[in-house]
């Protein structure tokens, strides 16, 4: 062991005994491991550091959206004049949110990648899930 590895050992063990870790956040608590299995290898390290600074990627937005506006849809049962408006106002940014997502897959080069196909089916199905 060498001596950089041995003094850091040294106050890792001064600070545990001191109390230094104690109130760190998710202390007592188990790990909260992420599965990014089903995100392609080459972008895991950018969608974990777009994650941790809050931030989403383009096409997870528009699925986002893309889900938000069909659940609306679907919860458009009345019928009149107002409402064959706003279904088609909910239809038209519906078309659009797609258009863009499919647009954009194609300008990334991911229109005819079964690995982030699958990986956006995935999304969609933790998207509907959660909402």
């Amino acid at each position: 062991m060498s001596i950089l590895s041995w003094l850091a050992e040294q106050r890792i063990q001064e600070a545990m005994r001191s109390g230094g870790f104690d109130k760190l956040p998710g202390h007592g608590k188990p790990l909260e491991l992420e599965d990014l299995s089903g995100v392609p290898e080459d972008l895991r390290m950018s969608f974990k550091i777009m994650k941790n600074a809050g931030l989403l990627p383009e096409e997870v937005t528009l699925r986002k959206e893309c889900v938000t506006l069909e659940k609306m849809l679907a919860a458009c049962h009345s019928s009149g004049t107002a409402a064959d408006g706003e279904r088609r106002e909910l239809e038209s940014r519906l078309t659009l949110k797609k258009l863009r997502l499919q647009e954009l897959m194609r300008q990334r080069g991911f229109e005819n990648s079964s690995a982030f196909t699958d990986y956006g089916d995935r999304i969609q199905s933790q998207l509907t899930r959660e909402e």
